[in-house]
């Protein structure tokens, strides 16, 4: 490519840039052109629907509407405000409108986006301003249509609380009076409404329906809880009241103490409340009073479940009265027994004073339980606690006595385990005794050449173990730790001889085996001659490992593995 036409190019590319540069920046424009027209028209649109044709015409309706100085009162300041805004604030608003229009027309789109902001928001104000007008008029010309639509959903309320006092008027009784006098005035509104109406005395209107709404609204809350407050005020708590009187009279004369309960007093304190209530609803004063008698109601029936409580505590505290009894005679029969023994088994195994103080602790503790026992079961025949408490502190006690009982099964344990030490010491030593007596059968049985000089070392020092053993058990008193000591020592010395003699018997008895063996090579060959030499050699003198041995390597000579041959054979 040449230089000519390289700048050619490069004069189109930009040349191109250039006119797609202002192709854009005019298509925006004319967007934003287009949205500021649309906002002027819809600013233009907005303002003539301000004022409305409906404000006019509700407006006309008040008019004929005027009957008395107040209405017309109201009138003139709804058309004082129509006439402000219709001749004030829409001029000021037109006036902007055509401003923005002159700056749309001059391009000035930088001042026109502030101007229509500012209508826009002067636009708004106006529209609330309208806005509020037009409901306050509708709410006179509307009344009538809403007030009877109104009325007559309160006729057909009332109506239905009629029906229900007609259909149970004599549970109604107590309140009969001023429940007519409350039908009576409603009466007297409704037809207090419709000379109101007839009269198009509107502001009156709305108070009149509000009067009829809140004692409609009263009385059905009167129907609805008057029943079930005369119900359970006259009937169901009165006879609860009752039956709960008897069955405590009857529980106190069997022995139950329930002043903690409160009865007659709650029960007084119930019937005040409930004349109270009835007061109140002699001038329809219903507030509070159900929940009030409910809660009388559920603490009433909760009684019962406080009697029954009553009843098992009393088995409970029967039940440990006779248990605890019995168990604490019998730990302290056991330990009295054994607090008199404590002399001597303290003598007998070398027992410190802290050692058997658990004793004279246990004593101590089933004194206390037994005093507590006496003050409770005192207090029950005194009658002045309630079985509840008493077989609380029953249960209380029982647990203690579980405590001591466990403290003295673990101290008869305890020293009970001293005598049998002893008795099992006695029974190892006649044990130890006899696998010595074995040992010595054994290697007397097996006809030695010569006895290794060990066997009589270790067997001296089995037998003195067994002399100091049969001493410690002679002692008095008993020291079972070193009893068992002794009695460990005994053992492990016995059976050390035990294990020493029949390695001894084992290994020359396979030394012996071996020369007999090996006895058919020595004709063959004289090295094995020499070697079964040296083994018998080595047996006589009573060196049996060293025999063995040498009668394996001279058979090992002319038969390999001679050694594993020989041991199967010495098992068998």
């Amino acid at each position: 490519m040449d230089r000519i036409t390289f700048i050619l190019i490069a004069g189109l590319v930009w040349i191109v840039t250039i006119i797609l540069v202002i192709v854009v920046l005019t298509l925006i424009n004319n967007k934003e052109k287009k949205k500021l027209k649309l906002e002027i028209e819809k600013l233009e649109k907005e303002k003539n629907m301000v004022i409305s044709a409906s404000m006019l015409s509700e407006l006309n309706k008040v008019e004929a509407l005027v009957n008395n100085d107040e209405m017309r009162e109201k009138l003139d300041d709804w058309k004082k405000r129509f006439n402000d805004i219709k001749d004030k604030e829409m001029p000021k608003i037109t006036e902007t409108i055509n401003e923005i229009e002159e700056l749309f027309e001059e391009k000035n789109f930088k001042e026109l986006k502030g101007l229509v902001l500012k209508a826009d928001f002067d636009l708004n104000t106006l529209k609330t301003k309208a806005s509020f007008l037009l409901n306050e008029i509708k709410d006179v010309t509307l009344s009538e249509e809403r007030n009877r639509e109104t009325i007559t959903k309160l006729k057909a309320e009332y109506r239905e609380v009629l029906s229900t006092y007609k259909e149970f008027e004599d549970d109604y009784e107590i309140v009969k009076v001023p429940l007519e006098l409350q039908f009576e005035n409603v009466d007297k509104l409704f037809t207090a409404f419709e000379s109101a109406m007839e009269s198009n005395a509107y502001t009156e209107v709305g108070k009149i329906v509000k009067a009829i709404a809140d004692v409609i609204s009263n009385l059905k809350v009167i129907i609805d809880e008057a029943r079930p407050i005369v119900m359970l005020g006259k009937n169901l708590i009165p006879k609860k009241e009752e039956d709960i009187k008897n069955i405590a009279d009857k529980m106190t004369r069997d022995g139950f103490n329930l002043e903690y309960l409160n009865i007659d007093y709650n029960i007084n304190e119930a019937n005040k409340k409930i004349q109270d209530i009835f007061q109140r609803l002699n001038v329809l004063n219903v507030e509070d009073s159900l929940f009030e008698l409910k809660t009388m109601h559920d603490y009433f029936d909760s009684l019962y479940s406080d009697f029954d409580k009553e009843r098992y505590s009393k088995k409970i505290y029967e039940d440990y009265s006779r248990s605890i009894l019995l168990k604490a005679t019998k730990l302290e029969k056991v330990n009295n027994e054994l607090f008199k023994k404590i002399g001597d088994i303290k003598y007998s195994y070398d027992l410190s004073d802290d050692e058997v103080a658990v004793i004279a602790e246990i004593k101590q503790d089933i004194m206390g339980i037994r005093a507590s026992y006496d003050k409770v079961v005192d207090t029950a025949r005194s009658k002045i606690l309630a079985y509840t408490k008493l077989a609380r502190e029953m249960e209380i006690i029982n647990s203690k006595l579980i405590k001591t009982e466990e403290k003295l099964n673990g101290a008869l344990k305890t020293l009970g385990s001293l005598k049998e030490d002893e008795l099992r010491a006695r029974e190892q030593l006649d044990e130890i005794k006899k696998i010595l007596s074995q040992t010595k059968e054994r290697i007397r049985s097996y006809k030695l050449p010569c006895v290794p000089k060990n066997y009589y070392v270790e067997l001296a020092e089995a037998m003195e173990a067994i002399n100091v053993l049969v001493r410690e058990l002679d002692k008095r008193p008993i020291s079972i730790k070193i009893l068992n000591l002794r009695v460990d020592t005994a053992r492990d010395l016995v059976l050390k001889v035990y294990n020493t003699v029949n390695e001894t018997v084992k290994t020359a008895k396979m030394a012996e085996t071996a020369i007999v063996y090996g006895n058919r090579y020595r004709v063959v060959n004289k090295e094995v001659d020499f070697g079964l030499a040296k083994a018998e050699n080595a047996f006589v003198k009573g060196n049996f490992k060293n025999s063995l041995e040498n009668a394996i390597n001279a058979i090992n000579i002319v038969e390999p593995g001679i050694h594993k041959k020989l041991l199967e054979e010495s098992q068998n």
